[in-house]
């Protein structure tokens, strides 16, 4: 089962995305004006220039809550099962906690999360 499978899964994923994209491009029709050439912001027309560089900073402080965000969400399966499983679980999640906040640690001694 290992190998196959992962194989067929691949290429089921290739052919329902190539026949889906296939699909789209022969039932819509294309058209372009100059309204959807525009950029959209909330409805509100654009002023001056739209395409502005953005500081680095912002992308590199909302990376640090994604992971910080995933921690979470690997934290509810060890709660639900911590009881049962016992110390090993809880060093496990001790040893995960400092991982995390070496990388913390790294981020704010690099200045990745200073806002401005």
């Amino acid at each position: 089962m290992g190998a196959a499978s992962m194989i067929v899964l691949i290429l089921a994923a290739l052919a329902f995305s190539i026949i889906a994209i296939l699909v789209s491009k022969i039932v819509t029709k294309s058209t372009t004006n100059a309204q959807k050439q525009e950029p959209y912001e909330c409805g509100i027309p654009t002023q001056g220039k739209t395409w502005t560089q953005l500081n680095v900073g912002y992308y590199l402080f909302a990376l640090i809550f994604l992971i910080f965000d995933v921690e979470l969400v690997f934290l509810y399966p060890w709660a639900v099962v911590a009881k049962s499983v016992g110390w090993f679980a809880l060093i496990e999640v001790l040893i995960f906690f400092f991982i995390l906040f070496i990388g913390f640690l790294y981020a704010h001694r690099k200045g990745g999360l200073k806002w401005s």
